[in-house]
């Protein structure tokens, strides 16, 4: 007789059934709520632009608007990255703070980048008049305010356009208007002049004004235009080049060193050797734009390798998502730094380290 077939034996297809079933991909779901709808508005931009702008990011990621709440549905992990990115804009709007595009960008590319939410700014004003407010924009620019607020010499380090020498100015105002310093001083080396200064026209004011107008627009930005002369005149603002600093110590003054990579070794231990009593310095620069001539090192980058950890000194970094420009300038940092090899730890941008 005969033993009965094995149905498993029969039809191989029954038992591999399973392993062909495609899996599905799983869909997560989220919504977010306002608490009115004129916060809502605010928070998703002119002509719903915030949609837009996540379209293009989070393709996958369909949003639905429904009375005061936003559906979200799609990929958990790009969900839960949309819900960020609304919540934080959400509550940027709720402070008042206007979200723009560029706002938008701004906490966009934290989020994608597992930053910090930009709520983590404090948002406080640093300096208002003139028709403006300047405050932090970003987690690093808070990180380097605070900074600024807490140790005497600090470094910024980081690409154009990341609001490190316009920030430290608005601090040198800051601690001028409440007494904290008598004077501000700021200054930068006339590198792209080098020896060919002398041949340039005009008087010596005239020859090195051109290199240190920068700080002049910054500080036209935050101070009565018709009182900086008379504050000049009276030594309570100075701006001059690196060369003037030489033999001199700096009381109770805010120092600021602009386009420090710019610096030779030599240079940067002559200007921090300045510091005074009651006196704060900051230092600001970027690695990836030395004019210096070559095979000459930067004493941007060799100060950050030698202070590092020196107590009382902080260094931050900022990267290009710290850029409050156009838009543009992002991507321009960007694709250059695909371009330029890392040149040591002085020239890595990234997120901030503190000095212990």
């Amino acid at each position: 007789m005969t033993a009965p077939a094995n149905p498993e034996v029969m039809n191989p297809i029954v038992t591999s059934s399973h392993a062909e079933t495609r899996p599905t991909v799983p869909t997560g779901h989220h919504s977010v709520h306002f608490a009115s709808s004129d916060l809502m508005v605010r928070t998703l931009g002119p002509q719903d632009a915030l949609l837009r702008i996540l379209a293009g990011v989070y393709p996958q990621v369909e949003v639905s608007v429904r009375d005061q709440e936003l559906g979200l549905d799609g990929p958990p992990a790009e969900v839960a990255g949309v819900r960020r990115i609304v919540e934080d804009l959400r509550g940027i709007a709720h402070k008042d703070i206007p979200v723009t595009a560029d706002t938008m960008e701004q906490v966009v590319t934290l989020v994608r980048g597992g930053r910090a939410p930009a709520t983590a700014v404090s948002r406080a004003s640093i300096l208002s008049g003139r028709g403006r407010t300047i405050r932090p924009k970003t987690v690093n620019q808070q990180e380097y305010v605070d900074a600024i607020d807490g140790s005497t010499i600090v470094f910024g380090i980081g690409p154009a356009g990341t609001g490190k020498t316009y920030l430290a100015m608005a601090k040198a105002v800051q601690a001028l208007q409440a007494k904290e310093v008598n004077r501000i001083i700021l200054t930068r080396p006339a590198v792209e002049a080098g020896e060919h200064l002398g041949y340039l026209p005009g008087g010596l004011s005239e020859k090195i004004d051109p290199y240190l107008r920068p700080l002049y627009d910054a500080l036209h930005d935050m101070v009565e235009p018709e009182s900086i002369p008379r504050l000049m005149e009276a030594g309570t603002i100075e701006v001059a080049p690196l060369a003037y600093m030489r033999g001199r110590t700096l009381n109770d003054a805010f120092v600021i060193l602009d386009e420090a990579q710019n610096t030779t070794g030599e240079q940067m231990k002559m200007f921090l050797t300045r510091l005074g009593f009651g006196a704060h310095m900051v230092i600001t620069g970027d690695t990836s734009q030395v004019d210096l001539p070559r095979g000459t090192a930067s004493g941007l980058a060799q100060a950050v390798e030698v202070l590092e950890g020196v107590d009382g000194i902080e260094m931050v970094r900022f990267d290009s998502s710290d850029v409050v420009r156009h838009r543009l300038v992002t991507a321009i940092v960007d694709a250059y730094d695909t371009l330029r090899p890392e040149t040591g730890r002085g020239a890595q941008p990234g997120r901030s380290r503190r000095g212990r």
